[in-house]
């Protein structure tokens, strides 16, 4: 198959991980102790974005799409920032306790993020600052991550995205992804070490950025950046729901979420891909996937499963067919491509949608 030659000198994309350990000496042994009992990953590069003030939850119910203006002191969601067109700026985990509202985001999206909210607040009684510097986000995944926070000293808040201050300060919140349980901490940066051998004595190994990855993957989670492009709006990579709430109104984008979610099914979707790659070279974030040499959707997170072998993410056209022979992507980098049924979201499985269905989905691809 003749692929664009071009593709295999494009320079590698930087690593948004690049500033934490990616391993800890054995990256699958670390995915392996995620999925039978409790690792911690260190994920102090994202930004941490702190909003005091009496209007918070009114005021940031104005510009996410999630509902908060009424979110319960000691809880969660996540939330995301669009442009006018829908389609997705920003994306955040969001805690609520002690008064303030926790956004942490992804390496180096506090700046722009922090100037839209800081130009958005007119007269509401908030302060929204950068608390990078203040808080660090370690990352406990495993089924017995409850058990590691006991012993750590930590009670765990149940449910997901349940929060609670830590000792100390801080804040804990449990997490609904990647596996089957996981928890993240917000801890006081100057104490991260001692919060990370706190938790490794209490019988999480330690891991890196590559473990916490492949479990994501796994998950079908989205992230943005690497799983997401300038185009992408948030029926395509699963986000509604988890992220954007279909029955609120009044902040940017809504339109499209609207237009989209109640006319029928998004352009694109958000696959699992098992690549067939052998030794060679793995495709990158970015590249496209190809079926009978035409584009048909780009990679995504590309990462080895210790039990699936080499996978990707993938924004596929929704036309593609499950069992469709793909290749992602190009020159030295192509590999064969299958896409996991599993990871197919059930509504694009069924016949035409009917009303239940075309609340969740978009236009037809």
């Amino acid at each position: 198959m003749s692929t664009p030659e071009s593709a295999t000198e494009l320079p590698e994309p930087p690593d948004p991980d690049g500033g934490v350990p990616a391993h800890r000496g054995d990256p699958l042994a670390e995915q392996r102790a995620m999925a039978r009992s409790a690792a911690v990953v260190d994920r102090s590069h994202r930004g941490v974005i702190a909003v005091p003030g009496e209007d918070r939850l009114s005021w940031l119910h104005l510009l996410l799409t999630q509902h908060v203006s009424e979110l319960p002191a000691d809880s969660g969601t996540e939330a995301l920032v669009l442009d006018a067109n829908g389609r997705v700026l920003h994306h955040m985990v969001v805690s609520h306790t002690d008064d303030t509202v926790w956004l942490d985001t992804e390496p180096g999206e506090v700046p722009p993020l922090l100037d839209y909210l800081q130009k958005m607040t007119f007269w509401s009684k908030v302060q929204p600052r950068d608390a990078t510097d203040e808080l660090a986000v370690l990352s406990v995944v495993g089924p017995q991550t409850p058990a590691v926070l006991q012993a750590a000293g930590v009670i765990p808040p149940e449910g997901p995205y349940a929060s609670a201050a830590l000792p100390g300060g801080g804040v804990v919140r449990r997490m609904p992804w990647p596996g089957v349980d996981a928890a993240d901490l917000l801890v006081p940066r100057g104490e991260r070490d001692a919060w990370w051998q706190r938790l490794t004595a209490a019988g999480a190994r330690g891991a890196g950025t590559m473990a916490f990855e492949a479990l994501r993957v796994e998950s079908v989670r989205p992230r943005l950046a690497l799983d997401t492009d300038d185009r992408t709006i948030p029926h395509e990579v699963g986000w509604i729901g988890s992220a954007v709430h279909l029955t609120k109104g009044c902040y940017r984008g809504q339109e499209t979420v609207a237009r989209v979610a109640n006319l029928g099914r998004p352009p694109r979707r958000l696959v699992l891909l098992h690549l067939d790659a052998g030794d060679e070279e793995l495709p990158r974030p970015g590249d496209p996937v190809l079926r009978d040499g035409r584009a048909v959707g780009r990679v995504g997170t590309v990462t080895l499963h210790h039990e699936l072998g080499p996978v990707a993410l993938a924004l596929l056209k929704r036309s593609v067919p499950v069992d469709a022979e793909l290749v992602a992507g190009t020159g030295d980098r192509a590999a064969p491509a299958a896409i996991d049924p599993d990871s197919v979201p059930a509504e694009d499985t069924a016949p035409p949608p009917g009303r239940a269905a075309q609340m969740r989905g978009g236009l037809r691809g």
